[in-house]
């Protein structure tokens, strides 16, 4: 049996539900598939907070797809009366002895360079003033800080089933529990073909995270790594209140002796702890085969690096622990992108850790390229071939 859609989404996280949602909203046909029943804790799109920030250090390109999804999501939290994106301000630390760096070279600089360029309201901080409004962070002398006002966290899973109900009530089509097991642009559009049926499409978009090296052409599956990355939640129950919004805000801390690591305030009461971890990039694996299991190895080495000697009113005990995924790219950017230049497959890997700020807006643009064939935000730093001069070099 085949149906026809203008438009097939694969993959209905963070990025999906957002295509979906804006495709509905357009009056586009346009059926949701995915393999499981988004949210989930599958992939990438869980742990109950996402870090948001407007001031993007990851490159400039990224700062208006940013601005753009606090828009819309404030304009979702309207629709649904639910909240998704909390401001709590947002504590970029770093110094010329760090160790540990995230996400890209720099990120620091870029990021206060991001903030001049767009006006984003912000302040510098001494590690003497770090110490007196944020006393929760042991800084060293040299350290400084960048702190942004309106920087927050997301809910991912309310904001993936809030873009899911949003894009039913819109006429939008969504297949959960079905797998796909192949996508084909054949010319005259694209076949989609799962364990349950045939579909057929003018466009399709792959937003598939972890499993998109499974659905696309190996020479371009090549350019993408899966990466274990777990999370941590330790004790604050004797300090609920200094770890909890606004004492406690958002924070990227490029460390000296230890890997860099991010932060969001408590958000689960007293006993639901802190969430503190580190991006690790050591060891590739894929969704089938990672181990999904955190030890007590893994928990006693976060405490005594990471936890210990930076936050000492946080307790060792271990409340919590998840396994995510990162789709990482080897310069930790984006693609998003036609699979063929005249294709009508549409790859969307917002990845590297750092994309959920962006989904919001990444979803609109994917609406835009599969009805108008370019959106409105400029994405042309974010093709496969940028990868592939990488590669020839």
């Amino acid at each position: 049996m085949s149906s026809s859609y203008k438009v097939i989404v694969l993959g209905l996280g963070a990025m999906g539900s957002a295509a979906v949602y804006q495709l509905a909203k357009r009056g586009v046909s346009v059926l949701g598939i995915d393999q499981f029943e988004p949210p989930h804790t599958f992939g990438s799109t869980h742990g109950d907070t996402r870090i948001t920030r407007q001031a993007v250090g990851e490159g400039k390109q990224y700062t208006p797809l940013s601005l753009r999804s606090y828009e819309i999501f404030r304009e979702i939290e309207k629709q649904v009366k639910e909240e998704l994106l909390k401001v709590t301000g947002g504590l970029m630390l770093s110094s010329d002895r760090k160790s540990g760096s995230v996400h890209v070279p720099e990120f620091f600089a870029k990021t206060i360079a991001a903030a001049e360029l767009y006006g984003i309201k912000h302040e510098m901080l001494s590690a003497s003033e770090i110490r007196k409004k944020f006393p929760q962070f042991a800084v060293h002398d040299d350290e400084v800080a960048y702190y942004e006002y309106e920087a927050g966290f997301l809910r991912p899973e309310r904001c993936v089933r809030a873009q899911l109900d949003l894009a039913r009530s819109y006429g939008a089509e969504i297949h959960t529990g079905e797998k796909v097991l192949d996508v084909v642009d054949h010319g005259g559009g694209v076949a989609v073909c799962t364990a349950d049926n045939t579909y057929e499409c003018e466009k399709a978009i792959v937003s598939a995270g972890s499993w998109l090296p499974q659905l696309i052409d190996k020479k371009f599956a090549s350019f993408f790594r899966i990466t274990r990355q777990v999370l941590f939640w330790f004790d604050i129950e004797n300090c609920y209140r200094q770890f909890s919004p606004p004492q406690f805000p958002i924070f990227i801390w490029e460390t000296q002796g230890a890997e860099g690591m991010y932060g969001v305030p408590a958000v689960d009461g007293p006993k639901g702890g802190v969430k503190i971890s580190s991006s690790h990039y050591m060891q590739d694996t894929s969704p089938d085969a990672v181990n999904r299991t955190v030890s007590a190895e893994e928990i006693e080495t976060m405490y005594e690096r990471q936890i210990a000697p930076f936050f000492p009113l946080v307790g060792e005990k271990c409340v919590r622990t998840a396994v995510c995924l990162y789709t990482r790219t080897p310069d930790a950017q984006f693609i998003i992108d036609r699979l063929k230049p005249d294709g009508s497959i549409i790859v969307c890997s917002p990845c590297s850790g750092h994309g959920f700020k962006h989904s919001a807006a990444i979803g609109e643009a994917l609406a835009q390229l599969a009805t108008e064939g370019k959106s409105k935000i400029d994405l042309s730093a974010m093709t496969f071939a940028r990868m592939a001069a990488q590669t020839n070099h």
